[in-house]
């Protein structure tokens, strides 16, 4: 479910939503989500001074906590 809603805002944000991919792994802290976008759409999805990575990782901490989980967020290029 996470991973759809991230997914989702993602290709909302971006110019080339076909190249918005989103992995789910497991990482030191546990759970991680790797969003990927297109070199051009990374700008976009971190924004300005990254508010718009916090408010995507705020988001999905919302949506995981109502089923008592934890997620990370990492941006990849």
């Amino acid at each position: 479910m996470e991973k759809d809603l991230i997914e989702y805002i993602a290709k909302s944000l971006v110019d080339d939503p076909s190249a918005v991919s989103v992995r789910e792994t497991e990482g030191e802290r546990g759970p991680m989500l790797e969003l990927r976008v297109a070199p051009g759409d990374i700008g976009k999805v971190i924004g300005k001074y990254g508010r718009i990575a916090k408010a995507l990782r705020t988001v999905l901490a919302a949506s995981a906590s109502r089923e008592g989980r934890r997620y990370g967020l990492d941006i990849l290029d």
